[in-house]
Order: structure tokens, then C-alpha cells, then sequence
């Protein structure tokens, strides 16, 4: 271990060179030199859209570009001819309907030999909700709040997104009769592109059926209008999404271009690089944030008493997409993530174990709805904490790890990085 780095140096080095290894400019250029274009519609929608189109614009000089990308307030970027729009993130706002409504219209527009470039990235789902005739902006807000609130993992969300929306669920394929290659930016565990923004170029195996048994199975009430919409598509009266094998999806042509694990990777080679071992754990863990915390507190624990099954120093690396149930009723909720608030469930369940250091954060630079991008706890941040005047445990309880990590100064503050790949979690020990 290089004795000239502390361990919150490590981390913090370890974060930037995950989130180096997944921004446009380092994994978009092979794929647009393949290109046979000197004409290109460009659309989008994601955290990364934003970014990716600006790359787009530097790579590829001498093509006459045209389009339109949405991405999240304060992702944006200056561009020349790809027009980017800002919009409502994790909740859609007005500005991202008719900027979908604007992207389809172009899509639609398009002819048979025109060639399109799709972006796709983490985010894209609430980005381009565009709501069905019937179903209102604001009737699609409280069920992704509700939706939000109730802990249901992306995949759940983003089913019912598809069947509420002109644009997902493979509905900007089936409205686009040019040829389509998609360059995506997972965010989810798996990597399917028909889970990836609510996949609006992708096949959707999802049914209105699921949709039903989802806000039954959660127990969230919806609007009637999106009731009434769901019932006529489960008997059939509405069409289906697209499905696997629609002849819309012969002129597309998709490919993942990175994910979590290509950040965790990086993060690997620059804590090896400088003489700490590092072990990556998978980039598909979810679940409650606070029950996770406790599975990676006991394996920290066994490597620090047992050295099993790796002897320290070595870092534990992992991403995915924990969640956080709020009750909506709860008046004492706070401020804070689900890796903030993974982090302090962390520090809780080991209680100081001394040469356990760990950072927690969102690869888009956000975590939840606050502006940090996560926060690092060490061995004595409970003890800090608690002569501070912080009721850790407390914070824990009412969900506001942000709190009680601003109190300690050990925020994680990066802005938006115009990127996604979901967690990145770090626990170093030493």
C-alpha cells in the first residue's frame, strides 16, 4: 500500500478513476469511427445523453448532424447541432414530455435510407415519459412517486413506465422506419438494453398483465385514469408494446458499451496500481440499502480478523442498485441516498472496527435527491458522530445519512459527472 496516499485519498482516487473510465470521450470513439454515415440524426435520452452527443460532434467533423438529446437538470453541455433539452429526473416534468414529444416527431419524420444514432444512458426513463392520451403529466408523477417511495426495484418501475408511455418500451422503434444504431450506457443489473431507459429501441417482454400484478403486489393506489388505461390493455383493447421478433426491430442495431463493471475495473487497476489487492464483487447487487450494509460489515469483518478469504490490505469492490422504502406517511423522514444511506448503515454494524475504511456514492454524481454524490466513513466516524452532538442511529431510522454525514464533512461533493453506471461501493481495509 502506498504509505504516501491515506486510505480517504485511495477512495476518493479510486471513485475518479471509475468514473474517468465510463465518460463518453473514453468509450464512444471506436464505435463512431465505425460508422459509414456522411448524414446522421442524433437522439438520446439519459444523464450521459448530454455528454454523448457532445463527443459525437468533436468525433465526427465532417458528418452533417442533426437531432435532439433530453437529459437531467444541470447535465447539460454545450453542443452546435445536436440540441440538448434538460428535463425532470427521477421524476418527469413538462419540459421532458414535450422534448419527447419533439424527439418522436423526429423520429417519425425520418425516412427508410435516413440513418439514425440512438444514445441511450441510465436516467432515460423518467427523461422521455412521454404519457399516453388519457393519462396525465401529473398522474404520471404520483405514480412514479409512489413507485419511488415503495422501494420497487428499476425493473418494476420501468414496466410500468412502458405501458404509460408513446416512447418506451420499444415504441421509438416501432414509430422509426430508418435504421437505428443505439450505443448504450447501463445502469442496470444485467445489461439488457430492454431495461436500459426503459429500452424505448428494445423489445419489451413486459405485459400490461405484469404491470397489474405490480401495483397490487406494492399496494399503491393509482390514479384512475392510469387504472382504466392498464385494465383495457390487460383485455386486450389497447395494443401491447412491441414484442421480441416485431419487424420494427430488424432496422435496429444495439450495443452496451459500458457498465458498472467497466467502472469497477478501472477502480481495480488504480488501487492495484498503487500496492492495495482489489477484489470486485459483482456490479449486480440490490436490495434494501441498510440490509446490503449489513452482509458487506460481516464479510469486512471476517477479512479483518480471519484474513478470510482475503488477507488485508485489499479493497471490496461492488455497484448494482440498492433501495431505500420510505413510508410515505412518515413525518420525521430526511435527506439523503441509498448509498448514503448504505454508508451509514455500514459505520453502524461495525461500530469502529479499526482499519476498515469505505466509500459509497452514484456514478451520475447524485445521490438521491441531494447534491452529493455519497459520502466515506472510517474507523472513528461513529465516535466523531457522537461528539459532534449526531445521533447516528437516529439519522439511520428517519433516512437522513445526508445529515449525519454533512455534519461530519464527509460528504462526497462531484456535481454531475454526465454519466451513469449506477453504485459504485469501495471498503478498504488496511
Amino acid at each position: 500500500m502506498n504509505p504516501s496516499q491515506t486510505p480517504r485519498e485511495l477512495l476518493i482516487g479510486g471513485f475518479h478513476a471509475a468514473i474517468a473510465a465510463v465518460q463518453a470521450d473514453a468509450l464512444l470513439p471506436p464505435y463512431l469511427a465505425a460508422l459509414n454515415t456522411d448524414r446522421l440524426l442524433v437522439v438520446g435520452a439519459g444523464k450521459a445523453a448530454a455528454a454523448m452527443a457532445a463527443c459525437v460532434e468533436a468525433r465526427l467533423p465532417q458528418t452533417e448532424l442533426a437531432g435532439l438529446v433530453i437529459t437531467r437538470h444541470g447535465h447539460g453541455l454545450p453542443t452546435r447541432y445536436i440540441e440538448v433539452v434538460e428535463a425532470g429526473h427521477p421524476l418527469p416534468d413538462a419540459a421532458g414530455q414535450a422534448a419527447a414529444l419533439r424527439l418522436l416527431d423526429r423520429l417519425r419524420q425520418a425516412e427508410p435510407d435516413d440513418q439514425v444514432l440512438a444514445l441511450i444512458s441510465g436516467g432515460g426513463s423518467s427523461l422521455l415519459s412521454l404519457p399516453v392520451a388519457g393519462v396525465s403529466l401529473a398522474e404520471l408523477q404520483s405514480l412514479s412517486h409512489a413507485l419511488l417511495l415503495s422501494g420497487a426495484p428499476i425493473a418494476e418501475i420501468n414496466t410500468l413506465r412502458k405501458h404509460l408511455s408513446q416512447t418506451l418500451g420499444g415504441r421509438l422503434a416501432a414509430a422509426c422506419r430508418a435504421q437505428v444504431s443505439g450505443l448504450l450506457i447501463s445502469d442496470v443489473a444485467g445489461d439488457d438494453p430492454a431495461v436500459i431507459a426503459s429500452g424505448p429501441f428494445a423489445p419489451d417482454p413486459s405485459s400490461y398483465a405484469d404491470a397489474l400484478a405490480i401495483l397490487a403486489r406494492r399496494e399503491i393506489t393509482a390514479p384512475a385514469s392510469v387504472q382504466r388505461h392498464l385494465l383495457a390493455g390487460g383485455a386486450g383493447e389497447i395494443a401491447e408494446t412491441p414484442k421480441p421478433g416485431a419487424a420494427c426491430f430488424q432496422r435496429v442495431e444495439q450495443q452496451v458499451i459500458a457498465n458498472g463493471r467497466t467502472a469497477l475495473r478501472a477502480a481495480a487497476g488504480y488501487f492495484e496500481s498503487r500496492g492495495v489487492p482489489a477484489v470486485i464483487l459483482g456490479d449486480t447487487h440490490t436490495g434494501e440499502a441498510r440490509e446490503v450494509a449489513q452482509v458487506f460489515a460481516a464479510l469486512a469483518r471476517e477479512i479483518h480478523r480471519h484474513g478470510n478469504p482475503w488477507p488485508a490490505p485489499v479493497v471490496l469492490l461492488s455497484g448494482g442498485e440498492t433501495s431505500v422504502t420510505i413510508n410515505e406517511s412518515a413525518s420525521d423522514a430526511g435527506r439523503g441516498g441509498r448509498n448514503s444511506e448504505f454508508l451509514l448503515a455500514l459505520a453502524l454494524a461495525l461500530n469502529g472496527l479499526p482499519g476498515v475504511y469505505a466509500l459509497a456514492a452514484d456514478t451520475d454524481g447524485i445521490d438521491g435527491n441531494q447534491d452529493n454524490a455519497g459520502a466515506i466513513i472510517a474507523p472513528d466516524s461513529l465516535t466523531r458522530a457522537a461528539a459532534l452532538g449526531l445521533d447516528a442511529p437516529r439519522h439511520l431510522r428517519q433516512h437522513d445519512a445526508w445529515g449525519c454525514f454533512a455534519g461530519l464533512d464527509d460528504l462526497l461533493l462531484t456535481g454531475p459527472t454526465r454519466t451513469n453506471v449506477n453504485d459504485f461501493r469501495a471498503i478498504l481495509i488496511v
